[in-house]
């Protein structure tokens, strides 16, 4: 009973979240600032004795004018009126001050990334002969910049900043005293999964002291999408302010093709990071009318595809091929579909009924399942006929992981249609998740290497 009166109050903050979150003139760091007020008020009004319905309609009505934030949170038609509520007049200037300075400070970080990508070359590690290094160490020139920005921003504690600085220490010292063989699968191995666990470990500076919370780490997932997306639109651009300058470079006889390569692609792919970054934080609220849109989109495509390739499945009796790069795919499609998930989640009402797009969305998981399933079939056959490997291992382990993931998400999606479950469970689920990915990246980069002869 207790555990289902926490789901229903979680459920009204997200509602109550998600409602600031879509006023633009509410900054994500004034959010997350008037939650921990919120439930500061609902703990206290609780010990009072309270229901938690109570106590929840009490401390929303206590952080304003009680009149207009009622009648307002429940039409949900108002721009200003939360700022009106708890911002002085004296305040609202503040936001343009800041913004200028956050422009500054994110063009200084990107400097600053975009200087230590190049920093190896004065030890005499050039970035085209000595790819094996960058491939492994990459995170290490980006990540502390991206946390040190953020720190800036934000501020941290010592429980935020001690995750983050262990795990780069012990990512660094695995990626390089290893005795790797050169162009080996395991190097490939940890090259790959040690951004994925210090992205987790980031993360924690991300979200600070919100971080054991389920909205803190959906605060995190969302920023991760949208970085995405941004990162993709500023590479997409520079891809093309590249071309048309080594075009008229070339006109008049000078090749950029050394420099591009070697200065400008990336120096500006690690300075992109910091830029897209400031990009979310700045323009959040025009990221957020995307994100849905976006999901909306692509969830009845990627459903029909995924029906579309299990039919072909059946009626051909071809099986998945297990070579890694085809599973690398596989998996990014797998991946791909669970952002799909989580984006729905971020952008739907929790409160809502079940809808047709619930239902596309159990389709697209059961689809999604159904072909990890056919994946960790074809491994396995693939380990029986010839042995493990450290990739057949890899793309074992993350399709494992994957289903278990997709497994429990069709569950409570199906509970929450049969009206058996509440939403906030499954973006419970999705967040806690995060934790095995993390714990999946430190088995790859400690235990692979050594296991599988660093070859």
């Amino acid at each position: 009973m207790h555990e289902h009166t926490t789901d229903q109050l979680e459920e009204q903050i997200s509602q109550w979240r998600s409602f600031l979150q879509h006023r633009q003139a509410i900054h994500a760091t004034d959010v997350a600032e008037l939650e921990d007020h919120l439930r500061e008020q609902i703990a206290r009004l609780a010990k009072t004795g309270l229901s938690a319905d109570e106590a929840f309609l009490v401390a929303v009505k206590r952080l304003g004018k009680l009149d207009e934030l009622s009648k307002e949170f429940a039409r949900e038609h108002s721009d200003r009126l939360w700022k009106q509520l708890v911002l002085t007049s004296q305040d609202t200037d503040q936001p343009e001050r800041r913004n200028h300075t956050d422009v500054i400070a994110a063009l200084g970080f990107a400097l600053v990334a975009a200087v230590l990508v190049k920093l190896p070359s004065l030890f005499g590690l050039d970035i085209d002969h000595d790819t094996d290094f960058y491939v492994r160490n990459i995170s290490f020139f980006v990540l502390p910049v991206l946390a040190a920005y953020f720190i800036w921003k934000r501020g941290a504690s010592r429980t935020t900043l001690i995750p983050m600085a262990v795990g780069l220490a012990v990512a660094a010292a695995f990626a390089n005293i290893y005795p790797f063989v050169s162009g080996g699968s395991t190097e490939t191995l940890v090259g790959l999964h040690i951004p994925i666990g210090l992205w987790v470990a980031f993360g924690m500076i991300y979200a600070g002291t919100r971080w054991r919370e389920t909205a803190g780490r959906m605060d995190f997932i969302r920023y991760t999408g949208e970085l995405f997306i941004y990162y993709v639109l500023i590479a997409l651009g520079g891809g093309v302010l590249t071309g048309f300058m080594a075009a008229i470079f070339n006109s008049i006889g000078f090749d950029l093709e050394p420099i591009v390569g070697t200065w400008i692609i990336p120096c500006g792919a690690a300075g992109a990071v910091i830029i897209g970054s400031w990009l979310v934080e700045a323009k959040q609220s025009v990221i957020e009318n995307m994100a849905p849109v976006l999901t909306r989109l692509f969830t009845p495509l990627f459903a029909i595809v995924l029906v579309v390739f299990l039919a072909t499945i059946a009626l051909s009796g071809h099986g998945i091929d297990t070579d890694r790069d085809i599973l690398i795919a596989f998996d990014l499609l797998l991946i791909v579909v669970l952002g799909l998930l989580v984006y729905s989640i971020s952008a739907r009402t929790p409160q809502a009924r079940p809808g047709a797009f619930d239902v596309l969305q159990v389709i697209l998981l059961s689809s999604a399942l159904v072909a990890d399933a056919v994946a960790l079939w074809a491994i396995v056959s693939r380990i029986s006929e010839f042995g493990f490997s450290p990739n057949r291992v890899a793309a074992l382990g993350v399709n494992v992981i994957l289903l278990v993931n997709l497994l429990w998400s069709v569950v409570l999606y199906v509970r929450f249609l049969r009206g058996r479950a509440v939403f906030s469970q499954l973006e419970r689920w999705q967040t806690n998740y995060l934790l095995v990915y993390l714990a999946w990246s430190a088995v790859v980069v400690i235990v692979f290497p050594p296991l599988f002869g660093y070859k």
